[in-house]
């Protein structure tokens, strides 16, 4: 199959269910006879040239230092992807006053005229890393398909600017679109939230401080497979397991990206201490959003993949928000793991994604 006909057999292969109060949709592997079970071939490919790079190679110990350790892994994150829209989305990068320093963002207009929908988008990356730079081409994406106005923010980074600099960098961002609506013509009425990882995180936490300070200024809330459980609690029908997942095919890899990521047995410092610094508890629901009470949220969108190690905590959230009276939907990419997203333009899975959530935010604001 071409990228094109993959892209349009993930369309067509979709199937939806009702499940927990919410609506469910998977997307199974395109090319594939069963379509689950086993990794997407690009995923696949991408694991196997992995492996094949670190096969013999020797790697320097883990800095115990939190600053050192986490210059080291943002080395380590982002991936290169392409532009599908052709270049038709105006970028622009400017330096915006949040209430304790300068953000910078990058501004993301289609070609649409008139008042647009505004989407804020913060990057994943633990809380440690991540830039705007390995978000750029889904965010042009993105505010392609919605004919949105997409503003990447690129918030302060632990352990230099520990909890809750870059949440508060995050909010900040999220008040400086309503105020300044007008010039960046949009509609201060129709502003979502998007996120990946860390940022989807960021994102539903934004959410819960908007209801919670009754600023009413989030409508749509995107999360990209986040993580909202920290804590690593069992509650909401959620315990981590790698017997959960189903696997027929590429067990090897699948259980090493698993096992890696989801049995909390990573080397060096825990990402949420290195976050948090003992300036809040893991359990606090600005941490840990699954332990929070979610009534009042915004209308949802959950996108995650059937091998992340985040999936079932993402289940249970999207449970608790149904039960909570939010208005839920579910979407599962099918063979792929953690971090798809970055991918688009390799991976037909990230394209889809980001037009999916076009289709949210065209869907929630009448467009």
């Amino acid at each position: 199959m071409t990228y094109e006909q993959l892209l349009t057999a993930l369309r067509q292969k979709a199937r939806t269910e009702q499940r927990d109060g919410y609506e469910f949709i998977v997307k199974p592997i395109p090319d594939s006879e069963e379509g689950w079970g086993e990794l997407d071939p690009r995923v696949l490919q991408v694991h196997q040239e992995t492996a094949a790079r670190m096969q013999g190679q020797t790697f320097p110990p883990v800095p115990e230092d939190p600053v050192e350790f986490a210059q080291m892994m943002r080395k380590m994150m982002g991936w290169e992807n392409r532009d599908v829209t052709g270049g038709a989305v105006k970028t622009e990068c400017r330096e915006i006053e949040g209430s304790e320093t300068k953000i910078p963002v990058r501004i993301y207009t289609p070609p649409v005229e008139g008042k647009r929908p505004a989407v804020v988008f913060f990057h994943g990356g633990g809380f440690i890393g991540g830039s705007l730079k390995t978000v750029e081409n889904p965010c042009k994406c993105l505010a392609y398909h919605a004919g949105a106005v997409v503003v990447s923010v690129d918030y302060r980074l632990a352990p230099e600017h520990p909890y809750p600099a870059g949440l508060t960098d995050c909010f900040d961002a999220v008040r400086w679109v309503h105020d300044h609506a007008d010039e960046l013509g949009v509609d201060p009425e129709q502003i979502a939230v998007a996120g990946d990882s860390a940022g989807g995180n960021l994102s539903t936490v934004c959410a819960l401080m908007d209801r919670d300070k009754q600023t009413n200024l989030i409508q749509y809330q995107v999360l990209i497979y986040p993580t909202v459980n920290m804590a690593g609690a069992e509650v909401e029908g959620y315990k981590w397991s790698l017997d959960n997942y189903e696997i027929r095919n590429h067990r090897e890899y699948i259980e090493r990206a698993l096992g890696f990521m989801g049995s909390g047995e990573r080397k060096g410092p825990q990402l949420h201490d290195l976050y948090l610094q003992g300036r809040a508890e893991v359990t606090d629901p600005y941490m840990s959003p699954l332990l929070a009470d979610l009534h009042g949220m915004p209308d949802t969108l959950i996108i995650t993949g059937e091998f992340d190690f985040l999936r079932f905590e993402n289940e249970a959230y999207a449970r608790k928000l149904a039960r909570s009276g939010v208005n839920t939907t579910v979407i599962q990419y099918n063979g792929v793991d953690h971090a798809f997203m970055d991918k688009i333009g390799q991976y037909p899975q990230a394209e889809d994604c980001m037009t999916e959530i076009a289709k949210g935010v065209r869907r929630r604001f009448g467009r």
